[in-house]
């Protein structure tokens, strides 16, 4: 069977290095808040080239920290318009909603599943604040366009950097883009931690001095509470486990693009829809490689049959799930298509040559 994604052989590379250190935090006896996680955040945010990383509990408290920030130093008010993706995985619809902002949906790309940023400015009202840009799949979503109309219309620019640790855009790292940017190190990403954790990066100091408070119960000072805060804190193992991890990225995700673009040059079945590789190599980090077809079912109980592991990202789009169901009459025909076609095939760093034949073989060979 070649798995989705192999996680034991991704972390067992690292065994050594990461059993000494979850040995050395566990007898520290300090396991919150310390010295792990000031390192962490320090080498995060000198990769990223941002000026803060803050480390939080997951992805999504990520997002929902950072607009809740934006609120609580009065940019934002609830009942504000957010743009994201029609086509994203739920969490970041999710924290806009929490927050009370109104999430606006806008179409992606076909081509490269990102938001298409040429229909963003149709849908900025007088109440819209912000960009909440995802950078899907591992590819980076950005342009001077988007730059120009977010200045324009003084909107704050918010990265879902979940999926895309490592990618670049014209030299600058996605996490630094815009005006801040959510992390998940949910165990899967091409970062991952060996649980739930996330990290927030920005330039802006208010900003961070804000995230942190509100991460921190609301508080600045032990048993001081200037806002209604939360408890998202990266623990010491996590942010250690990560801080080891890191030092691998560029160097994993350079095997990922290695493997994308072999899988783009040799699949050549005509019922398959490959992804674009982007000019620049290093706008992508290939998280996921997804594949559509229309015959989508066939081809991954085929591929199943063959013990090849795939996985549907994502199934049912955000404005047709019940969570949403004020939205379930809308209509987004390009998202309905990606949703209704797509299927990630096994892809990462520890991949053996045989499997990748095996996967690229198979899928030559489906009728």
């Amino acid at each position: 069977m070649i798995k989705f994604l192999d996680l034991q052989k991704i972390n067992l590379q690292y065994q050594e290095e990461i059993e000494t250190k979850i040995l050395e935090v566990f007898r520290s006896g300090w396991y919150l808040m310390g010295t792990e996680l000031s390192s962490f955040e320090k080498n995060l945010s000198n990769y990223i080239g941002s000026k803060h990383a803050i480390g939080v509990a997951n992805g999504l408290d990520a997002l929902r920290l950072i607009l809740r920030a934006y609120i609580e130093l009065g940019f934002m008010s609830p009942g504000d318009e957010i743009i994201v993706p029609s086509n994203t995985y739920i969490a970041s619809i999710l924290a806009i909603s929490d927050n009370k902002l109104i999430p606006v949906l806008v179409e992606p790309d076909i081509n490269t599943y990102n938001i298409d940023i040429s229909k963003i400015e149709e849908k900025i009202t007088p109440k819209t604040k912000g960009i909440l840009i995802v950078h899907l799949q591992g590819r980076v979503v950005f342009s001077e366009e988007l730059k120009k109309t977010a200045e324009r219309h003084n909107l704050k620019i918010i990265e879902d950097n979940a999926q895309a640790i490592g990618a670049e855009w014209q030299g600058l790292k996605s996490g630094n883009l815009g005006d801040s940017a959510g992390f998940s190190f949910y165990p899967g990403k091409n970062l991952g931690a060996l649980g739930d954790a996330g990290a927030i990066t920005t330039n802006n100091d208010d900003l961070a001095k804000a995230i942190r408070t509100l991460a921190n119960y609301g508080s600045n000072q032990k048993y001081v509470n200037i806002y209604k805060g939360l408890n998202s804190r990266l623990d010491e193992i996590q942010a250690a486990v990560l801080d080891i991890k890191l030092k691998y990225i560029d160097t994993e995700n350079k095997i990922r693009r290695t493997i994308a673009k072999h899988f783009i040059n040799s699949i050549t079945n005509p019922e398959i829809i490959l992804p674009e590789y982007p000019e620049n190599e290093k706008e992508h980090v290939w998280h996921v490689f997804v594949i559509r077809s229309k015959k989508r079912q066939a081809l991954q109980d085929y591929l199943s049959n063959k013990g090849i592991q795939t996985i549907i990202h994502y199934p049912i789009p955000p404005h047709q799930q019940e969570a949403y169901k004020e939205w379930n009459h809308l209509s987004f025909p390009i998202s309905e298509k990606i949703h209704e076609e797509v299927l990630s095939l096994p892809i990462s760093p520890v991949m053996t040559n045989e499997d990748i034949e095996k996967i690229i073989s198979e899928l030559n060979d489906f009728k």
